[in-house]
Protein backbone atom coordinates (compact mmCIF):
# COMPACT_ATOMS: atom_id res chain seq x y z
CA UNK A 1 0.00 0.00 0.00
CA UNK A 2 1.07 3.35 -0.66
CA UNK A 3 2.83 5.44 2.05
CA UNK A 4 0.55 8.61 2.98
CA UNK A 5 1.97 11.71 3.59
CA UNK A 6 -0.23 11.88 6.72
CA UNK A 7 1.87 8.93 8.03
CA UNK A 8 4.69 11.05 8.24
CA UNK A 9 2.91 13.74 11.17
CA UNK A 10 4.62 11.51 14.07
CA UNK A 11 7.45 9.99 12.14
CA UNK A 12 10.14 12.47 14.36
CA UNK A 13 10.70 12.15 17.98
CA UNK A 14 10.27 15.90 17.99
CA UNK A 15 6.47 17.71 17.11
CA UNK A 16 6.92 18.23 13.21
CA UNK A 17 7.23 22.39 12.40
CA UNK A 18 4.16 24.16 10.75
CA UNK A 19 5.82 26.71 9.89
CA UNK A 20 5.97 26.10 5.77
CA UNK A 21 2.24 23.86 6.32
CA UNK A 22 0.34 25.62 3.44
CA UNK A 23 -2.50 27.73 4.32
CA UNK A 24 -5.29 25.02 3.34
CA UNK A 25 -3.60 23.33 6.32
CA UNK A 26 -4.53 26.16 8.85
CA UNK A 27 -6.43 23.93 10.74
CA UNK A 28 -4.69 21.35 11.79
CA UNK A 29 -1.24 23.62 12.09
CA UNK A 30 -3.26 25.76 14.65
CA UNK A 31 -3.81 22.69 16.16
CA UNK A 32 0.10 21.39 16.57
CA UNK A 33 0.44 24.68 17.55
CA UNK A 34 -1.42 24.06 21.01
CA UNK A 35 0.29 21.57 21.77
CA UNK A 36 4.14 22.46 20.56
CA UNK A 37 5.14 23.32 24.29
CA UNK A 38 3.45 21.10 26.30
CA UNK A 39 5.85 18.68 28.19
CA UNK A 40 3.58 16.48 29.93
CA UNK A 41 2.49 13.21 28.09
CA UNK A 42 -1.38 13.39 29.56
CA UNK A 43 -1.22 16.04 27.35
CA UNK A 44 0.34 14.99 24.12
CA UNK A 45 -2.80 11.91 25.22
CA UNK A 46 -5.98 14.68 26.06
CA UNK A 47 -4.90 16.60 22.37
CA UNK A 48 -5.97 13.55 20.09
CA UNK A 49 -9.39 15.03 20.32
CA UNK A 50 -8.64 18.24 18.85
CA UNK A 51 -6.35 16.41 15.96
CA UNK A 52 -9.17 14.46 15.10
CA UNK A 53 -11.13 17.74 14.29
CA UNK A 54 -8.43 19.33 12.55
CA UNK A 55 -8.30 16.20 10.46
CA UNK A 56 -12.26 15.75 10.16
CA UNK A 57 -12.30 19.53 8.78
CA UNK A 58 -9.66 18.62 6.41
CA UNK A 59 -11.68 15.51 5.08
CA UNK A 60 -9.41 13.18 5.97
CA UNK A 61 -11.14 9.69 6.33
CA UNK A 62 -11.72 8.02 9.70
CA UNK A 63 -9.78 5.08 8.98
CA UNK A 64 -6.98 7.51 8.27
CA UNK A 65 -7.51 9.29 11.02
CA UNK A 66 -7.14 5.75 12.65
CA UNK A 67 -3.69 5.54 11.43
CA UNK A 68 -2.83 9.28 12.18
CA UNK A 69 -4.16 8.06 15.68
CA UNK A 70 -2.29 5.00 16.03
CA UNK A 71 1.31 7.20 14.77
CA UNK A 72 0.77 9.48 18.07
CA UNK A 73 0.17 6.58 20.45
CA UNK A 74 3.60 5.07 19.18
CA UNK A 75 4.90 8.65 19.72
CA UNK A 76 3.78 8.91 22.84
CA UNK A 77 4.97 5.13 23.68
CA UNK A 78 8.50 6.37 22.69
CA UNK A 79 8.81 9.08 24.90
CA UNK A 80 7.76 7.25 28.24
CA UNK A 81 10.17 4.66 27.31
CA UNK A 82 13.04 7.50 26.43
CA UNK A 83 12.09 8.94 29.46
CA UNK A 84 12.47 5.89 31.60
CA UNK A 85 15.69 4.74 30.05
CA UNK A 86 16.91 8.02 30.87
CA UNK A 87 15.87 7.96 34.42
CA UNK A 88 17.26 4.29 35.10
CA UNK A 89 20.79 5.38 33.73
CA UNK A 90 20.03 8.67 36.31
CA UNK A 91 19.70 6.12 38.77
CA UNK A 92 22.40 4.25 38.40
CA UNK A 93 20.53 1.30 36.19
CA UNK A 94 23.13 2.08 33.35
CA UNK A 95 22.87 1.44 29.85
CA UNK A 96 20.38 -1.52 28.46
CA UNK A 97 22.32 -4.46 29.01
CA UNK A 98 21.52 -5.73 25.25
CA UNK A 99 19.32 -5.29 22.70
CA UNK A 100 15.64 -5.18 22.98
CA UNK A 101 12.65 -4.36 21.48
CA UNK A 102 9.49 -3.13 22.34
CA UNK A 103 6.14 -4.11 20.78
CA UNK A 104 2.69 -2.66 20.50
CA UNK A 105 -0.04 -5.85 20.04
CA UNK A 106 -3.63 -5.60 18.74
CA UNK A 107 -5.01 -2.36 17.11
CA UNK A 108 -1.85 -0.51 18.22
CA UNK A 109 0.30 -2.46 15.88
CA UNK A 110 -1.98 -3.06 13.37
CA UNK A 111 -2.53 0.79 13.05
CA UNK A 112 -6.11 0.89 13.71
CA UNK A 113 -7.04 2.31 16.86
CA UNK A 114 -9.38 4.86 17.68
CA UNK A 115 -10.08 7.25 21.15
CA UNK A 116 -9.70 5.47 24.35
CA UNK A 117 -7.04 2.65 23.59
CA UNK A 118 -5.59 0.42 26.81
CA UNK A 119 -2.14 -1.04 26.66
CA UNK A 120 -1.44 -4.02 24.87
CA UNK A 121 2.27 -4.39 24.52
CA UNK A 122 5.10 -7.22 24.24
CA UNK A 123 9.05 -7.36 24.68
CA UNK A 124 12.00 -8.83 22.88
CA UNK A 125 15.23 -8.97 24.63
CA UNK A 126 17.78 -10.40 22.74
CA UNK A 127 19.40 -14.39 23.14
CA UNK A 128 21.59 -13.81 26.54
CA UNK A 129 23.60 -16.19 28.45
CA UNK A 130 21.55 -18.04 30.92
CA UNK A 131 23.54 -17.43 34.38
CA UNK A 132 23.00 -13.58 33.46
CA UNK A 133 19.25 -13.91 33.65
CA UNK A 134 18.53 -12.38 36.97
CA UNK A 135 20.94 -9.44 36.67
CA UNK A 136 19.13 -8.63 32.95
CA UNK A 137 15.46 -9.52 32.98
CA UNK A 138 15.63 -7.41 36.17
CA UNK A 139 16.67 -4.42 34.09
CA UNK A 140 14.21 -4.91 31.50
CA UNK A 141 11.69 -5.83 34.42
CA UNK A 142 12.12 -2.25 35.78
CA UNK A 143 11.76 -0.55 32.37
CA UNK A 144 8.63 -2.16 31.41
CA UNK A 145 6.97 -1.22 34.85
CA UNK A 146 8.15 2.45 34.16
CA UNK A 147 7.36 2.67 30.51
CA UNK A 148 3.84 0.71 31.20
CA UNK A 149 2.80 3.30 34.55
CA UNK A 150 3.43 6.60 32.34
CA UNK A 151 1.65 5.44 29.82
CA UNK A 152 -1.13 4.65 31.96
CA UNK A 153 -0.71 8.23 33.96
CA UNK A 154 -0.54 9.43 30.35
CA UNK A 155 -4.31 8.22 29.83
CA UNK A 156 -3.19 5.14 27.80
CA UNK A 157 -4.33 2.74 30.82
CA UNK A 158 -2.93 -0.45 31.94
CA UNK A 159 -4.20 -3.58 29.98
CA UNK A 160 -7.24 -5.09 32.76
CA UNK A 161 -5.56 -8.53 31.24
CA UNK A 162 -2.16 -8.47 31.70
CA UNK A 163 -1.06 -8.14 27.93
CA UNK A 164 2.00 -5.82 29.17
CA UNK A 165 5.80 -6.18 28.74
CA UNK A 166 6.35 -6.01 32.73
CA UNK A 167 4.77 -9.22 32.77
CA UNK A 168 7.10 -12.38 32.22
CA UNK A 169 4.78 -13.92 29.63
CA UNK A 170 5.26 -10.68 27.87
CA UNK A 171 8.93 -10.02 28.23
CA UNK A 172 11.39 -12.67 26.87
CA UNK A 173 14.14 -13.29 24.83
CA UNK A 174 13.83 -14.19 20.99
CA UNK A 175 14.35 -17.67 20.95
CA UNK A 176 12.33 -18.54 23.93
CA UNK A 177 9.66 -16.59 21.76
CA UNK A 178 10.14 -18.68 19.37
CA UNK A 179 9.80 -21.79 21.33
CA UNK A 180 7.05 -20.55 23.06
CA UNK A 181 4.71 -20.14 19.88
CA UNK A 182 6.47 -23.58 18.31
CA UNK A 183 4.38 -25.09 21.36
CA UNK A 184 1.26 -23.21 21.13
CA UNK A 185 0.76 -23.64 17.87
CA UNK A 186 1.37 -27.34 17.68
CA UNK A 187 -1.82 -27.81 20.00
CA UNK A 188 -5.20 -27.11 19.58
CA UNK A 189 -6.02 -24.97 23.39
CA UNK A 190 -8.56 -22.19 23.30
CA UNK A 191 -6.34 -20.17 25.96
CA UNK A 192 -3.60 -20.65 23.89
CA UNK A 193 -4.97 -19.44 21.07
CA UNK A 194 -6.94 -16.55 22.26
CA UNK A 195 -3.45 -15.46 24.33
CA UNK A 196 -1.77 -15.84 20.46
CA UNK A 197 -4.70 -14.16 18.71
CA UNK A 198 -3.41 -10.78 21.30
CA UNK A 199 0.39 -11.85 20.14
CA UNK A 200 -0.13 -12.60 16.40
CA UNK A 201 -0.32 -8.67 15.52
CA UNK A 202 2.35 -7.07 16.61
CA UNK A 203 4.93 -4.47 15.47
CA UNK A 204 8.04 -2.51 16.81
CA UNK A 205 7.48 0.63 18.62
CA UNK A 206 11.01 1.05 20.20
CA UNK A 207 14.11 -0.52 20.09
CA UNK A 208 16.25 -2.80 17.65
CA UNK A 209 12.96 -3.81 14.42
CA UNK A 210 15.64 -6.50 13.21
CA UNK A 211 14.38 -8.39 16.75
CA UNK A 212 10.77 -8.18 15.46
CA UNK A 213 11.60 -8.58 12.02
CA UNK A 214 13.39 -12.03 13.05
CA UNK A 215 10.09 -13.15 15.41
CA UNK A 216 7.93 -12.13 12.04
CA UNK A 217 9.80 -14.20 9.59
CA UNK A 218 10.01 -17.20 12.06
CA UNK A 219 6.21 -17.27 12.40
CA UNK A 220 5.34 -16.69 8.58
CA UNK A 221 7.13 -19.74 8.17
CA UNK A 222 5.41 -21.80 11.40
CA UNK A 223 1.92 -20.75 11.05
CA UNK A 224 0.72 -22.15 7.65
CA UNK A 225 1.63 -25.73 8.92
CA UNK A 226 0.11 -25.00 12.20
CA UNK A 227 -3.27 -27.18 11.25
CA UNK A 228 -4.91 -27.77 14.60
CA UNK A 229 -4.20 -24.40 16.04
CA UNK A 230 -5.64 -22.80 13.15
CA UNK A 231 -8.96 -25.21 13.33
CA UNK A 232 -9.31 -24.00 16.75
CA UNK A 233 -8.30 -20.18 15.73
CA UNK A 234 -11.42 -20.50 12.95
CA UNK A 235 -13.80 -22.38 15.85
CA UNK A 236 -13.17 -19.46 17.83
CA UNK A 237 -14.94 -16.82 15.15
CA UNK A 238 -18.12 -18.42 16.58
CA UNK A 239 -17.48 -16.07 19.78
CA UNK A 240 -17.22 -12.84 17.22
CA UNK A 241 -20.37 -12.95 15.18
CA UNK A 242 -21.70 -10.01 12.95
CA UNK A 243 -24.85 -7.97 14.04
CA UNK A 244 -26.61 -10.06 12.01
CA UNK A 245 -29.83 -12.45 12.74
CA UNK A 246 -30.68 -15.27 10.60
CA UNK A 247 -32.94 -13.02 8.35
CA UNK A 248 -29.94 -10.21 7.99
CA UNK A 249 -31.65 -7.75 9.98
CA UNK A 250 -28.90 -5.46 11.87
CA UNK A 251 -29.44 -6.68 15.61
CA UNK A 252 -26.85 -6.24 18.53
CA UNK A 253 -25.95 -9.52 20.94
CA UNK A 254 -27.50 -7.12 24.13
CA UNK A 255 -24.43 -8.51 26.41
CA UNK A 256 -23.95 -4.98 28.56
CA UNK A 257 -25.81 -2.45 25.83
CA UNK A 258 -26.02 0.43 27.99
CA UNK A 259 -29.78 1.13 26.04
CA UNK A 260 -31.98 -1.25 23.82
CA UNK A 261 -30.66 0.75 20.60
CA UNK A 262 -27.14 0.61 21.88
CA UNK A 263 -24.73 -2.04 18.78
CA UNK A 264 -21.08 -2.79 19.56
CA UNK A 265 -20.15 -2.22 16.07
CA UNK A 266 -16.44 -3.21 17.39
CA UNK A 267 -17.26 -6.34 19.05
CA UNK A 268 -19.62 -7.12 16.15
CA UNK A 269 -18.14 -5.87 12.89
CA UNK A 270 -14.70 -4.96 13.54
CA UNK A 271 -13.24 -7.78 15.66
CA UNK A 272 -15.23 -10.63 13.86
CA UNK A 273 -13.28 -8.91 10.06
CA UNK A 274 -9.39 -8.69 11.97
CA UNK A 275 -10.28 -11.99 13.33
CA UNK A 276 -10.64 -13.75 9.98
CA UNK A 277 -8.27 -11.76 7.95
CA UNK A 278 -5.80 -12.69 10.67
CA UNK A 279 -6.83 -15.71 10.08
CA UNK A 280 -6.45 -16.06 6.54
CA UNK A 281 -3.28 -14.33 6.32
CA UNK A 282 -1.68 -16.71 8.59
CA UNK A 283 -2.87 -19.49 6.70
CA UNK A 284 -1.00 -18.02 3.77
CA UNK A 285 1.86 -16.83 5.19
CA UNK A 286 0.95 -12.96 4.72
CA UNK A 287 3.12 -10.66 6.46
CA UNK A 288 1.41 -7.51 6.33
CA UNK A 289 -0.35 -6.76 9.91
CA UNK A 290 -3.02 -4.34 9.39
CA UNK A 291 -6.10 -5.05 7.47
CA UNK A 292 -6.49 -3.10 4.23
CA UNK A 293 -2.47 -4.57 3.84
CA UNK A 294 -3.68 -8.03 3.99
CA UNK A 295 -6.72 -7.72 1.68
CA UNK A 296 -4.63 -6.02 -0.69
CA UNK A 297 -1.62 -8.72 -0.35
CA UNK A 298 -4.85 -11.66 -0.30
CA UNK A 299 -6.10 -10.44 -3.79
CA UNK A 300 -2.53 -10.29 -4.82
CA UNK A 301 -2.72 -13.89 -4.32
CA UNK A 302 -5.81 -14.88 -5.50
CA UNK A 303 -7.34 -15.53 -2.19
CA UNK A 304 -9.72 -12.84 -2.90
CA UNK A 305 -11.72 -11.83 -6.36
CA UNK A 306 -11.12 -7.66 -7.02
CA UNK A 307 -14.50 -7.74 -6.50
CA UNK A 308 -14.63 -8.81 -2.87
CA UNK A 309 -11.35 -7.00 -2.18
CA UNK A 310 -13.52 -3.28 -2.72
CA UNK A 311 -16.34 -5.20 -1.14
CA UNK A 312 -14.41 -5.62 2.05
CA UNK A 313 -12.37 -2.56 1.83
CA UNK A 314 -15.73 -0.46 1.78
CA UNK A 315 -16.79 -2.24 4.65
CA UNK A 316 -13.65 -1.73 6.64
CA UNK A 317 -13.91 2.20 6.33
CA UNK A 318 -17.33 2.38 7.00
CA UNK A 319 -17.01 0.50 9.99
CA UNK A 320 -14.40 3.00 10.68
CA UNK A 321 -16.81 6.57 9.82
CA UNK A 322 -19.58 4.91 12.26
CA UNK A 323 -17.37 4.13 15.14
CA UNK A 324 -15.07 7.11 15.56
CA UNK A 325 -18.23 9.47 14.45
CA UNK A 326 -20.01 8.08 17.34
CA UNK A 327 -16.92 8.12 19.66
CA UNK A 328 -16.19 11.87 19.17
CA UNK A 329 -20.25 12.48 20.45
CA UNK A 330 -19.09 10.72 23.20
CA UNK A 331 -16.44 13.14 24.30
CA UNK A 332 -18.05 15.90 23.10
CA UNK A 333 -20.66 14.63 26.07
CA UNK A 334 -17.73 14.17 28.29
CA UNK A 335 -17.88 10.65 27.95
CA UNK A 336 -15.38 7.57 27.57
CA UNK A 337 -15.12 7.13 24.33
CA UNK A 338 -15.89 3.12 23.02
CA UNK A 339 -17.26 0.50 20.07
CA UNK A 340 -21.07 1.29 20.64
CA UNK A 341 -23.27 3.19 17.89
CA UNK A 342 -26.89 4.04 18.78
CA UNK A 343 -28.72 2.58 15.83
CA UNK A 344 -31.72 5.75 15.94
CA UNK A 345 -28.91 7.88 14.76
CA UNK A 346 -28.44 6.02 11.11
CA UNK A 347 -30.51 6.95 8.41
CA UNK A 348 -31.96 4.55 6.18
CA UNK A 349 -29.26 4.75 3.67
CA UNK A 350 -26.53 3.99 6.73
CA UNK A 351 -28.19 1.07 7.89
CA UNK A 352 -28.37 -0.74 4.11
CA UNK A 353 -25.09 0.27 3.91
CA UNK A 354 -24.32 -1.57 7.56
CA UNK A 355 -26.17 -4.20 6.76
CA UNK A 356 -24.47 -4.49 3.65
CA UNK A 357 -21.12 -4.01 5.27
CA UNK A 358 -21.95 -6.55 7.76
CA UNK A 359 -23.22 -9.25 5.70
CA UNK A 360 -19.02 -8.62 4.07
CA UNK A 361 -17.83 -9.50 6.69
CA UNK A 362 -19.99 -12.70 7.73
CA UNK A 363 -18.97 -14.04 4.20
CA UNK A 364 -15.60 -13.16 4.59
CA UNK A 365 -15.51 -15.09 8.08
CA UNK A 366 -17.11 -18.61 6.02
CA UNK A 367 -13.90 -17.79 3.78
CA UNK A 368 -11.96 -17.61 6.24
CA UNK A 369 -13.19 -21.18 7.57
CA UNK A 370 -12.69 -23.18 4.55
CA UNK A 371 -9.43 -21.57 2.82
Amino acid sequence: MTQSGWRTLFVSDKLTTTEHWPQCLDALKQAFNVIQHEQSLSAYKNWQVALVKALQSLDVPAWRISQVLSDHNDWIYRQAIQVSLDEMQQQGWGHPPCRFCVLTLGSGARHESLLGPDQDNAMIIEDYPEERHLEIDTWFQSLAERFTDKLHDAGIPLCKGHVMARWPLWRKPLSQWCEQMRLWSGRRTVKLVQLSNILLDFSPVYGHRELAHDFRNYLTELMPNASLFLDEMNALQDETRVALDRFDRIVGDDQDAPHQYALNLKRQGLLPMQAALRLLALRKGVKEQDCLGRIEVLTAQNVLSQTKAEALKEAFKLLFDLLLASQMKATSLNRVPDGWIDRRELTESRQLQLKTALIEVRSLQKMAATA
